[in-house]
């Protein structure tokens, strides 16, 4: 049951792995700096729950012929880089926090996704079961 004060979570996904290409050292460096003391504001505030940079390799399972395929396999510039688990009051307070992202204006983009609190598959086959009684 939620209450007026509860919080969401929200799951930012960090996309574009080459925001720094065409920086110098100095720049990246400062960029970096100013990316850290955001994470570490959002820890501070309680809003940030889990963050992570990601490899660039690894592996997609799909049932597509049973196989196991090398990946992923997006452009540079849609993978996914890192993430940031995210509590905040609501959606528009989710994307606010992303906009603040110093990366950004240098290529990196940010996918704000609120996390479901069940799975909405199971959601859907309730419905159907409810349906059909």
């Amino acid at each position: 049951m939620s209450t007026p004060s509860a919080k969401s979570q929200y799951l930012l996904l960090f996309r574009g792995t080459n925001w720094h290409r065409e920086l110098s050292a100095q720049e990246i460096q400062e960029i970096m700096g100013r990316t850290n003391a955001w994470f570490d504001r959002l820890s501070r505030e309680g809003k940030s729950k889990a963050a992570q940079p990601l490899e660039g390799e690894g592996k997609t399972i799909s049932y597509k012929n049973g196989s196991v395929a090398d990946g992923p396999f997006a452009e540079s510039k849609e993978s996914i880089g890192g993430y940031l688990l995210l509590e905040a009051a609501n959606f528009d307070e989710a994307m606010a926090i992303a906009r603040e992202n110093p990366m950004i204006p240098y290529g990196l983009t940010v996918e704000v996704r609120p996390v479901a609190e069940a799975c909405p598959a199971n959601k859907i086959a309730s419905e159907r079961e409810a349906a059909a009684v």
